[in-house]
C-alpha cells in the first residue's frame, strides 16, 4: 500500500458464481479464482494513491477505466497526507467512487487514538453511494525490517486490530475494509479469524493471475490490490463485483 515520506512503497459461468456468494461483508470474489480477461473486464477497476502521486489527473485515469480510488489519508496519530483533500475531491469531481485509508503503525499509539485521528483527517463515512468505507492498511513495518509486526505479539496485535475498528465503528457507523497480505496476516496475527465475518477485505497480492490464499477466515476479498504499476496512477485494484454492487457496497449494503 502507498507510504510516505522516506521510505519506498513495499511493499461466464465464474462470474455468475462468484456474483451469487455475496456475504455481509461485501467480498465476492472467492479465493483462488483465476481472473480471467472476461471476468476482469466484468469488474470495476480502481487505484489507490499517497502523497507519492501528488495531483493525479483523474479525469485521465476515469478514461482508463477507473472507477473507484483509496486515498491515503493519515498515518498513524501525527501525518497527514499534505496531497489528501486535492484527491479526494479531485476523484469525487471526475465521478469515482472514494475513500480514505489510514496506514497503521501500531507501535505508535493505540488502535483507538490512530482511528480517531483518522475520521478527524478524512476517515469519515456516509451512505451516500460515493464514499467507500474507510480502510485499515495495517502490513510489514516500512521504518524496521527486524520487526515486521511492530514489537506486538499476535494477540496484542488482535487487539489493537480490534480497538482500531470499534473507534471507526463508533465514530462512522462503518466497519473498515482491512487492508493486508496473507503473510503479514499469519505472521503477526496468528492467522486470526476475528475479523472475517464483518470486515472487507482488501488483499495486496502482485504478479498473479489470482488474489491467491486469503488469510484470516476470509473466504473472499472486496478488493485485490494486484500490481503495483499499470494504466492507473498508484497501486491497480479491483472490485470484486459488478458495478451497482460497487454503489451499493458504498452505500453500507
Amino acid at each position: 500500500m502507498a507510504r510516505d515520506r522516506s521510505s519506498t512503497r513495499r511493499r461466464t459461468g465464474v462470474l455468475g458464481a462468484a456474483l451469487s456468494a455475496l456475504t455481509l461483508t461485501g467480498a465476492l470474489t472467492a479465493a483462488h479464482a483465476p481472473l480471467t480477461a472476461e471476468l476482469r473486464r466484468a469488474q470495476p477497476k480502481g487505484h489507490d494513491v499517497s502523497s507519492h502521486q501528488r495531483s493525479v489527473d483523474w479525469y485521465a485515469a476515469r478514461a482508463e477505466g477507473a472507477r473507484f480510488a483509496y486515498i491515503k489519508a493519515t498515518e498513524a496519530t501525527a501525518y497527514r497526507n499534505p496531497y489528501f483533500t486535492g484527491q479526494y475531491n479531485g476523484a469525487r469531481r471526475a465521478g469515482l467512487i472514494r475513500g480514505a485509508y489510514h496506514f497503521a503503525l501500531p507501535n505508535r499509539s493505540s488502535g483507538a487514538a490512530q482511528a480517531a485521528y483518522f475520521v478527524r483527517h478524512g476517515g469519515a463515512w456516509r451512505a451516500d453511494g460515493v464514499t467507500l468505507p474507510p480502510a485499515l492498511d495495517i502490513e510489514y513495518n516500512p521504518y524496521d525490517k527486524h520487526h515486521k509486526c511492530y514489537g506486538l505479539n499476535r494477540t496484542r496485535m488482535v487487539r489493537w486490530i480490534r480497538s482500531f475498528s470499534d473507534e471507526v465503528r463508533r465514530e462512522t457507523g462503518r466497519r473498515p475494509v482491512i487492508y493486508t497480505t496473507a503473510n503479514w496476516w499469519t505472521a503477526c496475527t496468528g492467522n486470526s479469524h476475528a475479523f472475517a465475518a464483518d470486515h472487507a477485505l482488501w488483499i495486496a497480492s502482485h504478479g498473479s493471475a489470482g488474489a491467491g490464499r486469503l488469510p484470516g477466515g476470509w473466504r473472499y476479498w472486496t478488493f485485490w490490490q494486484h500490481g503495483t504499476k499499470g494504466e492507473l496512477p498508484g497501486d491497480q485494484d479491483l472490485f470484486g463485483g459488478s458495478a451497482t454492487r460497487l454503489r451499493a457496497f458504498a452505500r453500507g449494503r
